[in-house]
């Protein structure tokens, strides 16, 4: 008898049935459907797949009585209650490493696009405005990046920047050991020191709007923000007054406050560059993120230990 799997996220049709040849699936995408089938299907859930954003509660975990494997689909698991599912013996697991080519690569396209301005001009020349008209911008090459948080993917984006010779730091909890990296004691005074910042750190409490004015401030007027991670990183009032003053040159969001809603305070600002939250998201890096969750789930309903477990910090 397959084991019960409820999936929280909004799957293609071609992975429902990936997943139906292991387990059944109680399939519950929005919150209507998530509340009604922790309801009807309490006594025979054992799976749950979400992800860092959709989560999984304290009380959902009580609710589900067999509940034994949780697992999020990418890496980040902020909203998933891994305390509580702990204490409670359930297995947590995540999607680590299976997006971060993505993610480096479109932080990337965002980091470029923004410092030249690539948006806008094509915007330009779709209406027929020839470069004489338009303000030139700076070369991308030959920079300072700032890496808010080292690792798997911001090691990615240092050895991307190394192809642009743009010299690299970063800001971490504690220094990386044998990475040849500048590292600053204070994301200030990585900031001060980078032309360009791109976040990568966990979302969650701890890194709550660890992004503000007093950052982008020493960022300053000639200095890009990119943003991968979580949209609650960045206070987003406070990078709007930034943007609208000039007092920073640029941003590009691939993550936002009040995500899937557009954040307003930048939309009417032709200095950020925004995307719906997909640097994350390819047909190769959702394959290997599903088969990720596959080998862990085989692992632990085996008796085996997983391959990539969540624990408390």
């Amino acid at each position: 008898m397959k084991p019960t799997l409820l999936v929280l996220i909004p799957l293609i049709d071609e992975i429902r049935a990936q997943l139906a040849r292991t387990f059944d699936i109680v399939y519950a995408p929005t919150a209507e459907a998530r509340a009604l089938a922790i309801a009807e299907h309490r006594d025979a859930v054992r799976a749950v797949l979400t992800n860092g954003t959709t989560g999984l509660t304290a009380a959902e975990i009580d609710r589900l009585r067999k509940l034994e494997f949780v697992s999020a689909l990418g890496a980040g698991y902020e909203n998933i209650d891994v305390v509580h599912a702990l204490a409670r013996d359930i297995v947590v697991v995540n999607g680590a490493a299976t997006n971060d080519d993505c993610v480096a690569d479109h932080a990337f396209a965002l980091l470029i696009a923004t410092v030249r301005d690539i948006v806008e001009l094509d915007a330009a020349c779709r209406a027929g405005v020839w470069r004489d008209a338009l303000p030139m911008q700076p070369n991308f090459s030959g920079k300072r990046l700032g890496i808010a948080g080292l690792g798997n993917i911001g090691q990615k984006l240092a050895r991307r920047a190394l192809g642009f010779d743009i010299e690299v730091g970063y800001h971490n909890r504690k220094p990386r050991e044998g990475v040849p990296y500048r590292c600053f004691g204070s994301l200030t005074e990585l900031a001060q020191w980078c032309d360009y910042l791109v976040v990568t750190v966990p979302g969650g409490a701890a890194t709550l709007h660890l992004i503000d004015r007093a950052v982008l401030d020493a960022l300053g007027p000639h200095g890009y923000l990119v943003n991968v991670s979580r949209g609650s990183v960045v206070d987003t009032q406070a990078l709007a007054h930034a943007l609208s003053t000039n007092a920073l040159a640029g941003a590009g969001l691939d993550v936002y406050e009040g995500e899937p809603e557009p954040p307003q305070a930048l939309l009417h600002l032709k200095n950020v560059v925004l995307t719906p939250h997909v640097a994350g998201r390819s047909p190769e890096a959702i394959a290997a993120s599903v088969q990720l969750f596959l080998d862990n789930a085989a692992r632990h309903f085996a008796g085996e230990a997983v391959l990539t477990p969540v624990r408390t910090r």
